[in-house]
């Protein structure tokens, strides 16, 4: 393993991935492959922006010409697939783009991987493919995979197709199922960055239903440092669940952010659930922890330190804020806050 394409990695977790990377390995070259959609954002990668052992290649996971090419320039022996669509409430308005990036697109890539003989094809995926788990319970990597939503059944595609390459082909594939990861650049679609920069400017939180779903917070570089490990050392063929053991109410999530920011719990709006909403994710991490991996972070802390991160960098959010990000906002939540009032 020397050359890594990171697909997606101009995204969230990709992008904190490619950082952590660079970091570690001084002898790897890391690819950077991203279609730069409204989510893909060279500032994510700042930090790593004048490394010699960077490149950025923008292009689609689609488009298997741009895909092959970039694989023969680069030497490429890796694939880290982050690039997906993966925001559930957009899935529920548009289920087409999900279905292209997250099931035709991981078929590129892993045809792709087959053609060139790579070392190894990494598939990122959710615990959302799970499905609502009842209490008591916590998914094992066994488990039937159960989505509810557009999002989490093209992910659990994407999973199963990577699956059947290793087994039909001997591609030497390995996936982790990561919980719900928080942290610096996430797009502020997602609950966490939206109800942090949203409590910032003392505006209301839009909470769904009674807020009582139970999720696992993941602090990001500890689901990038599962997947180094996996990566080097995880068994071919196999499912690594990625997750902190630990499961917080939404609603204890941003009693946790405004205490943080120093914000009053008025800015709670409880309003119309979104369509399927699971109600509990929970993972079992045995298998991980066996290879040596454990969370470095309680959601707790991993709530407060990316509180904390969006609070100090202004720069990054409010230009995002400031432009489209506004039409999804005002279709996603224009209706259910007018309802709320």
């Amino acid at each position: 393993m020397k050359n890594i394409m990171v697909t997606g990695g101009a995204g969230f977790i990709g992008a904190n991935f490619v950082i952590y990377m660079l970091e570690k390995y001084p002898q790897y070259q890391v690819i950077v492959y991203d279609k730069l959609t409204y989510a893909g954002n060279l500032d994510n990668l700042l930090p790593v922006s004048d490394e010699p052992r960077y490149h950025f290649v923008r292009g689609d996971i689609c488009h298997p010409q741009t895909v092959a090419a970039t694989i023969e320039k680069y030497n490429i022996d890796t694939i880290v697939n982050f690039a997906a669509e993966t925001h559930v409430d957009r899935s529920i308005m548009d289920p087409d783009a999900f279905i292209q990036t997250d099931v035709y697109g991981t078929y590129v890539l892993l045809e792709a991987a087959r053609r060139f003989r790579l070392e190894r094809f990494h598939q990122i995926s959710t615990d959302e493919v799970y499905g609502h788990i009842p209490a008591g319970y916590r998914s094992q990597e066994t488990d039937n995979l159960a989505p509810r939503s557009p999002y989490a059944a093209s992910k659990a595609s994407a999973d199963l197709m990577a699956h059947a390459y290793f087994v039909t082909y001997g591609l030497p594939v390995t996936i982790t199922r990561g919980s719900n990861n928080i942290g610096p650049y996430q797009y502020p679609e997602k609950v966490v960055p939206l109800f942090a920069t949203n409590a910032i400017d003392y505006q209301p939180l839009p909470l769904y239903g009674d807020g009582r779903q139970m999720r696992e917070y993941q602090y990001v570089l500890d689901h990038c440092e599962a997947i180094d490990l996996v990566l080097h050392h995880g068994q071919l063929g196999e499912v690594y669940n990625v997750g902190t053991a630990e499961e917080l109410e939404n609603v204890a999530m941003v009693n946790i952010l405004l205490q943080t920011l120093d914000r009053p719990g008025t800015l709670i709006k409880h309003v119309r659930d979104r369509p399927g909403h699971d109600r509990r994710y929970s993972l079992n991490i045995d298998k991980i922890k066996a290879l040596g991996w454990q969370p470095r972070h309680t959601p707790a802390e991993a709530i407060v330190k990316t509180a904390h991160w969006y609070q100090k960098n202004e720069w990054w959010w409010r230009k995002i804020k400031d432009g489209d990000f506004k039409t999804y906002y005002q279709a996603q939540y224009g209706d259910r806050l007018q309802e709320a009032q």
